[in-house]
């Protein structure tokens, strides 16, 4: 898997909910440098067991929607004489 990247602007926002976060729940303030790290360790270290998440959900909705599929299929069915 390659490494997870954002875009300038979706790094942009997301330090800054990292800032956010830091002030409004543990009332401390952090720099935006300490902020890019702390994303960048995240993404690195976390990221690929939120994406194997995400991969594993869209295949059961997959999955679920091919058993929907097969059992239309069925219903299509002409009864053989």
């Amino acid at each position: 898997m390659k490494d997870i990247e954002f875009s300038q602007e979706q790094k942009e926002r997301i330090i800054s909910k990292i800032k956010t976060y830091f002030a409004d729940e543990l009332q401390q303030d952090i720099g935006g440098f300490e902020a890019e790290f702390l994303l960048d360790f995240f993404a690195r270290e976390i990221g690929p067991y939120i994406y194997n998440r995400g991969l594993f959900d869209a295949q059961q909705v997959f999955n679920e929607k091919m058993e929907d599929l097969a059992y239309l299929f069925q219903e299509l069915e002409k009864p053989e004489a």
